[in-house]
């Protein structure tokens, strides 16, 4: 059990470029316990720290992407004890900018573009670290779902918020408040995935798009991403993201001109 769950995240890095990162706890249906999140946080901040890797996909092993947090750990909380508790929420787990959340790293925005590969289940918390990626490659059986619901669980991953900007008000509250599962069909027609590939491909057209993304000028790619979460989540106006956008190519034009180059 004990090399099973040092190998719970594994990561792989090409010369090229491409990190994957591999949630490996089959046993557990790839639920994310409190070393696995802490895991897990540390690969991404690995993969945006290193200037070699450029894009990352993000998976799970045995045909299921994460089934959530693992409900075993609320039999492990003592109250009074320091450090990781589970899904016991107290004042500790407050956010401060980008700590580690309940799930590990579901308070980050990656800096640099990830392509979640989902296959079988992403539910629950599963669902909020599959809202990590930028582009999320389904699998044609894989469902996605709040399924938490039906357990009293809350979203506090980022559920609430990145749900709401990826499919809409509409489609998020009808996820939110039913719990249902989707399929990886309905979930390409809400936005909620980008593509469906036949089951056992999505690591495969995963890592095909993250090629792909490597072949063009970085700095210009990454700057209108950035762009595009800033107007998402933080812009106080039109105008202002208007502003943002065009202040951000302005400064990166002038310190990476070459990132520019029309092709």
């Amino acid at each position: 059990m004990a090399n099973v769950e040092s190998d719970a995240v594994q990561v792989s890095k090409t010369p090229e470029g491409i990190t994957t990162i591999t949630i490996n706890r089959p046993n557990r249906r790839n639920a994310i316990d409190g070393p696995t999140g802490r895991k897990l946080t540390d690969a991404f901040l690995d993969f945006e720290n290193d200037a070699t890797q450029k894009v990352c996909v993000f998976y799970g092993v045995h045909g299921t992407f994460c089934a959530g947090f693992d409900l075993h750990e609320v039999a492990k909380f003592e109250p009074g004890t320091k450090g990781y508790r589970g899904p016991i929420i107290d004042s500790s787990h407050r956010v401060k900018g980008r700590n580690i959340g309940p799930i590990g790293p579901s308070r980050m925005q990656i800096k640099k573009p990830v392509i979640s590969a989902v296959a079988g289940y992403a539910v629950a918390g599963g669902l909020e670290l599959s809202l990590l990626g930028d582009i999320r490659v389904a699998e044609e059986d894989a469902v996605f779902g709040v399924f938490c619901r039906r357990f009293g669980v809350p979203l506090i991953d980022g559920g609430t918020v990145r749900l709401q900007a990826i499919v809409g008000l509409g489609r998020a509250l009808d996820m939110i408040l039913t719990g249902r599962g989707v399929t990886a069909r309905e979930a390409l027609q809400m936005g909620l995935a980008n593509r469906v590939v036949p089951k056992g491909q999505a690591l495969r057209e995963a890592s095909n798009i993250a090629r792909q993304l490597l072949a063009f000028p970085q700095g210009c790619m990454n700057v209108d991403r950035t762009n595009c979460y800033y107007a998402a989540y933080n812009t106080s106006s039109f105008e202002d993201a208007l502003r943002n956008e065009f202040n951000k190519v302005i400064n990166e034009k002038t310190s990476r001109p070459r990132a520019f180059t029309k092709i």
